[in-house]
């Protein structure tokens, strides 16, 4: 490695980091928060047989399973203005990317919720819990822990997956270096740079879910001796 191609990746490693502690990890928890609220409705909606809404959640899924995040976010961005709306490309790419982790997240927690033994929400009623107390307070938690690592990995390609941002011109790590490549035109060192970066994210919530896993095995452990 050349003294010259040294110094270019040490003044940029900051220039590159600093866009992902302020844009990539912000839009990456938001849009995450917000996905799982809209995944956990259209799962219990889904979950409760309500046909029409059922109907309109299967819809929902289908449109957005079925069609590229990059697509989504031109659609949004650049073809909303065209009848009146404008986003501010941050609003767009949060709303984009809950709307379409919300979708394949509601997958995940409703397969979790039909793992739910039924004996569970009967001995619910047995007890004189209302439906919805035997929802929040037995089947819901259940599901959320069997459905723990899938939506960690989703948070995890969520992280990865914001680097298509910068094609609706959200300043996160890849358009840094995007910029920073077209100053110094070293496209090898810069991306594997950034690569890095992203690797770096993704082990520590790599770590994270671990973490989570084995207290959730904990927790799920002890309340099954003392059931």
């Amino acid at each position: 490695m050349t003294e010259r191609l040294w110094r270019i990746l040490v003044e940029s490693f900051p220039k590159i980091l600093l866009p992902g502690l302020k844009m990539t990890l912000p839009l990456t928890v938001i849009a995450f928060a917000i996905a799982m609220v809209i995944a956990t409705v259209v799962a219990l909606i889904q979950f409760a047989h309500i046909r029409v809404l059922t109907q309109i959640c299967r819809f929902y899924i289908w449109v957005i399973r079925g069609t590229p995040l990059l697509v989504q976010l031109f659609v949004v961005f650049y073809g909303l203005p065209n009848v009146g709306v404008r986003l501010d490309a941050f609003v767009a790419a949060v709303i984009v990317f809950s709307i379409n982790e919300g979708a394949y997240a509601a997958e995940t927690i409703r397969g979790a919720l039909e793992s739910v033994p039924a004996g569970q929400t009967e001995a619910g009623y047995c007890v004189g819990m209302s439906y919805t107390q035997i929802m929040w307070r037995i089947v819901l938690p259940q599901a959320m822990r069997t459905a723990f690592p899938s939506l960690s990995n989703g948070l995890i390609a969520m992280v990865k997956d914001t680097s298509l941002a910068a094609n609706i011109t959200v300043m996160e790590m890849f358009m840094a270096t995007q910029r920073i490549n077209a100053r110094y035109y070293e496209p090898l060192a810069l991306y594997l740079e950034v690569a890095l970066i992203y690797l770096l994210f993704s082990t520590v919530l790599t770590y994270l879910q671990g973490i989570g896993e084995r207290k959730l095995d904990s927790y799920g452990g002890r309340h099954a001796r003392h059931a």
